[in-house]
This record gives structure tokens, sequence and C-alpha cells, in this order.
């Protein structure tokens, strides 16, 4: 996995890793950050992949908003609607913040827990985007491209291997700035 990681970074790939289990959440959003990767750890919207014409719509929506927001053009509002478009802004920052410099679909998708994550699993393989999963023994291997048996439940089992593949892509991303 490392090296298919090491690969798809040197040639600058895009990544998408996403794990929502509250145990998941943390490690996902500090490795995707670490490797400048898009992540999502808190709910996977159904359609996010197979649906994205709209969910490039939501995505410039939330930029919008942020930019308004940034200008102070949000405060300059009545009360009711500028609460109104910072509860909005929360909502699409909480699902979307991971996400929100992604242009088009990953070229390769890591997903946490097979079990978990399976909605984004059916829309990677409906889209035929090569998935990395972590399986633990409840997982059934043969629905992924590359399976990393490993304990999907324990926050250190899930940090170490995305340490591992954090340092892959980095490597990668490095070795891609030293050769063009």
């Amino acid at each position: 996995a490392c090296d298919l990681v090491f690969d798809a970074a040197s040639r600058r790939k895009q990544f998408l890793i996403v794990g929502t289990k509250k145990k998941a959440a943390d490690p996902v959003a500090r490795a995707a950050i670490r490797a400048r990767c898009h992540y999502v750890n808190k709910k996977w919207l159904g359609g996010l992949l197979t649906n994205w014409s709209t969910t490039e719509m939501r995505l410039q929506k939330f930029r919008d908003l942020r930019m308004e927001q940034k200008t102070g053009g949000i405060n300059r509002l009545p009360k009711g609607d500028a609460a109104r478009l910072k509860r909005q802004l929360f909502h699409l920052q909480t699902y979307l913040g991971g996400i929100q410099y992604m242009t088009g679909f990953p070229d390769i998708v890591i997903i946490v827990d097979q079990q978990e994550e399976y909605m984004a699993l059916q829309e990677c393989i409906t889209l035929g985007i090569p998935t990395i999963c972590l399986i633990d023994t409840n997982c059934d291997p043969d629905l992924t491209d590359i399976s990393i048996p490993a304990n999907d439940d324990a926050i250190a089992s899930i940090r170490l291997i995305l340490n591992k593949l954090v340092f892959a892509i980095c490597e990668g991303r490095s070795s891609c700035i030293r050769n063009p």
C-alpha cells in the first residue's frame, strides 16, 4: 500500500482520506492535513462523489459564505439573516471543510473502516476509484483494491497505519519536487 501511495504521490495524484468514526475522526484530520490531502471525518454525505455536480455547488456556496464572512458582509445583514447564514456556514464547515479545495474526483481513496464507510466504498466502486481500506475481521477484503488487515477500532492502530501512509505520500511528493 505504501509503495502504491508513494508512486501515486510522485505522479501528483490527489488523495481522499475517509474516517467518520469518533475514534478515527481526529487522526484522519491530522494525517490528511499533514499530507495535504482531502478528508471526510464527520459524516459521509450520500452522493458526495457520485453526485459531484451538487457537491461542487455546495462547495462554491461554502467558499462564497467564507468570503462573505471574511469581508464582514454577513455582519451588515439583519440579525436573523446573519444568524441563518452563520448556521449554514458552520454546517458546511463541519461536513465539507476537509474537501473545500477539491476540484474533481480523487485518484485514490483511503478508507479507515470498511464497515462504517460502506457508502463511501460503494461510491468509489461505482466510479472506479481505487481504494485502500483498513479491514478488520468483520470486513470483506474482496471489495477493496488494497486491503490492510488491522484493528480499525483501536486509535493506536489507526494512527500507526495513517502515519505510514502519510509518510509515503510526503516522500512521494518530495521526490516529485526533486525529480520533475
